[in-house]
């Protein structure tokens, strides 16, 4: 075919469509163009990380890596909307200045380091039995049994569902700490 023959204004003047339309008006650009989503080997439910309304999301996967997270159209909290926020999340997971290691400064300190995951949960763990036998009450002057401790505290996020923080209300509690509270208010 002749090249100015391709032009997109011949094409639809000459072609069989007489309004103009269809495929005389596409480019071989766009016929390569597909969707994000069709190459996805799956397709994940989730929820939005952002506010405690809980929007649901789709969240497309090739390869092992998030391509595309679009709102969840089977939510009835949602019905398929994201706010800014939420139709921007896939950044959350593929940005490339997200932190991907533990980085730990040591008191006094005035450097990162790097430590890997098990040292850094062992650390946790050992700082959280520390304090609770450090701050533990097992009763008050009075003689009275509290089983208690009131160093150890905590405050759930408003993106929790209410699993998670039924997850966290029987940990803490086990831990003996009063002090407990969730953020979701909705």
């Amino acid at each position: 075919m002749r090249e100015w023959l391709r032009w997109p204004v011949l094409r639809q003047l000459l072609g069989s469509d007489p309004l103009g339309r269809g495929q005389a008006a596409r480019s071989a650009a766009t016929d390569r163009e597909h969707a994000r989503t069709e190459d996805a080997d799956a397709v994940v439910g989730s929820v939005c990380p952002y506010c405690a309304v809980g929007c649901a999301q789709r969240v497309f996967v090739r390869d092992g890596a998030v391509t595309q997270i679009e709102g969840d159209p089977d939510s009835p909290v949602s019905r398929g909307r994201l706010c800014p926020k939420g139709s921007a999340s896939r950044s959350l997971v593929t940005s490339p200045d997200r932190q991907r290691r533990v980085a730990y400064r040591r008191p006094h300190g005035t450097e990162w380091e790097e430590l890997d995951l098990d040292t850094a949960v062992d650390m946790i763990a050992d700082r959280v039995i520390r304090t609770r036998d450090e701050t533990w009450q097992e009763t008050d002057s009075d003689g009275t049994r509290l089983r208690r401790t009131m160093g150890i505290a905590s405050l759930g996020g408003a993106t929790l569902d209410n699993e998670e923080n039924y997850l966290m209300k029987k940990l803490y509690t086990a831990l003996g700490a009063l002090q407990i509270e969730n953020q979701a208010r909705i």
